[in-house]
């Protein structure tokens, strides 16, 4: 145990220190605008009266399944009056989070010069669904993004409720926006899907340049700082354990998926952040792309094998 939490001290003060990439000129450059459309204002603020317009200008946030006696129903419903009343304390103006979402979206711009700045409006969703993102919409549910100790995720999970909060909206969109980029593996070894998730986090970095990476994995300070200093003892296990080319489901939801800890089944699994594959993805994909003269797309397409091998990853 002592081996594998050595250094953290040493690094707690390095990952602390203040992120000051500079962003590139091309990507300040690119025009981008965005003015986040509040209908969770416009639905709070509404009479019955109101309604058929509302649902006219939004179709498609009114599903065809419910009746208007619902709708109406839901103007004064208990819960959706509460939940439009701390939000609206929360978000009383948008103007930081559209301004993370320009940033984002001049990256995307950069990288993917075809792609559309979506519509983006500002839901509320009873805490069900963040980020809902197509070609042409980009649907936030701001009740998501309350702050980690908000009351109204009494009962959710730690490990889920500590990225509920506002920093980790552009991040869930450009996880999004990656998710619908990157091919999923067709064979499921852990080594596949390390480097699938790896993918992931490795072109989300790219767009959110200006974010910190412990942010950009969705950990704490304290998490990441577990992570760099344990890289060495955690590819020992992987590779000892003859883990790599395994096709065990269980190896996903022991480093994979999302967990309160990962699970190495050690006397010290409580003390680590979960997905620590998900990490170790990322690093092999960043070895690979120091290493080899490549483009972003290219590698997005490659195997995880052509990776693997070319990114001589040495933790």
């Amino acid at each position: 145990m002592k081996k594998w939490l050595a250094s953290i001290g040493i690094l707690c003060i390095i990952v602390g220190c203040k992120h000051d990439e500079r962003l590139h000129p091309e990507i300040a450059d690119i025009p981008v605008v965005i003015t986040v459309d509040r209908f969770d204002r416009s639905f709070a603020n509404a009479t019955p009266e109101e309604l058929p317009s509302l649902k006219n200008k939004y179709p498609y946030l009114f599903s065809k399944r419910y009746s208007d006696e619902f709708w109406e129903a839901k103007l004064s419903d208990t819960l959706q009056k509460e939940l439009e009343r701390e939000v609206d304390i929360a978000f009383k103006e948008l103007a930081e989070i559209e301004e993370d979402l320009e940033l984002l979206y001049k990256h995307i711009k950069y990288y993917y010069p075809e792609t559309s700045v979506p519509k983006v409006i500002s839901i509320i969703t009873e805490v069900r669904n963040k980020v809902v993102l197509t070609d042409s919409l980009l649907l936030i549910g701001l009740d998501n993004y309350l702050g980690k100790d908000h009351y109204f995720y009494e009962g959710i999970q730690k490990y889920k409720s500590k990225n509920f909060r506002k920093e980790q909206i552009d991040v869930d969109v450009a996880s999004a926006f990656a998710k619908a980029k990157i091919t999923r593996p067709q064979t499921s070894t852990f080594l596949n899907q390390m480097i699938y998730e790896g993918k992931q986090l490795y072109l989300m970095k790219l767009l959110l340049s200006q974010k910190p990476i412990h942010e950009v994995l969705s950990y704490t300070e304290e998490e990441y700082t577990f992570a760099e200093s344990n890289q060495v003892n955690m590819w020992e296990y992987f590779v000892s354990g003859q883990l790599l080319y395994s096709t065990d489901r269980k190896l996903l939801s022991r480093f994979i998926d999302p967990a309160p800890f990962s699970k190495f089944y050690l006397d010290f699994d409580n003390d680590t952040p979960g997905r620590l594959g998900r990490y170790v993805g990322y690093k092999i994909v960043l070895s690979y792309m120091e290493k080899n003269d490549i483009s972003l797309k290219t590698m997005l397409l490659q195997d995880a094998e052509t990776i693997f091998t070319n990114a001589k990853y040495k933790p």
